[in-house]
């Protein structure tokens, strides 16, 4: 059994340092109506009271459930919050996109960083991110996008761990209960787009990267060798979403 209450305290006092570094004292948080995101409020509205606030940020595509839920979050924990429509942000371009799903959804998501940087300069704070372990191991976010924060409490934190941490700290169960989604557009689902629940792919990832197992190791314990193959792909492949962009070495001399 997982220690929730030690993680919660770990991942507090991990808040408390890093926001001091930056001698601010507010953090922002995008508000999606999904699981990670109000994982993050919750967490900061324990950790840092009024002193936080969560921006809504609806597309045309989004779901009305997603702010909805988003906003029963909120009231049930009394959280500040203001809703930014993108739309007419995605409205503008749209047209130069071929009516392609990833590249508007990528679109959204870059939008969505853009107004939520926007605003936590105008609210002088910082913007804590809602990506968790199995997303940024997968790939599963946009560069730039929503992978970007300043901080981020939740990405060592596997998705399939996270519900539990989700009930632990309350999270309404709407939210809790939903199919995991980044809502980019209508009836979009992360499991049916990956062709695996997070509870299968985590099983394998918690074996593949935190103990280091091989394809062969694996297969011996009668794991599927697709997944085990899709895993591996799209980790090599997408790695470079958690790095700083790489810049040139020069010799002067």
């Amino acid at each position: 059994m997982i220690d929730w209450n030690n993680i919660k305290k770990q991942l507090q006092e991990f808040l408390k340092k890093e926001l001091a570094k930056t001698g601010l004292n507010r953090v922002t948080v995008g508000l999606s109506g999904g699981l990670d995101s109000a994982v993050v409020a919750v967490l900061c509205k324990e950790t840092f009271g009024d002193n936080m606030s969560c921006v809504l940020m609806p597309s045309q595509f989004s779901s009305k459930e997603s702010v909805d839920d988003a906003v029963e979050l909120c009231e049930k924990f009394n959280i500040k919050y203001e809703i930014k429509s993108i739309a007419p942000m995605v409205e503008a371009y749209i047209q130069n996109m071929d009516e392609d799903k990833l590249r508007i959804g990528n679109f959204s998501a870059r939008m969505r960083m853009s107004v939520l940087y926007d605003t936590s300069s105008r609210d002088k704070s910082i913007v804590v991110g809602t990506s968790n372990k199995s997303e940024l191991l997968l790939g599963y976010g946009t560069i730039f996008g929503d992978i970007a924060c300043a901080i981020n409490p939740i990405g060592e934190m596997y998705k399939s761990d996270e519900f539990e941490f989700a009930k632990f700290l309350g999270v309404t169960d709407a939210i809790i209960n939903k199919k995991p989604s980044a809502d980019l557009w209508e009836g979009q689902s992360d499991e049916e787009e990956l062709g695996y629940s997070y509870a299968q792919m985590d099983e394998v990832l918690k074996l593949l990267v935190d103990e280091n197992k091989t394809k062969e190791e694996l297969l011996t314990l009668d794991y599927d060798e697709k997944l085990i193959d899709l895993l591996n792909y799209r980790i090599k492949a997408n790695a470079f979403k958690g790095k700083l962009p790489v810049i040139a070495k020069i010799k002067w001399s």
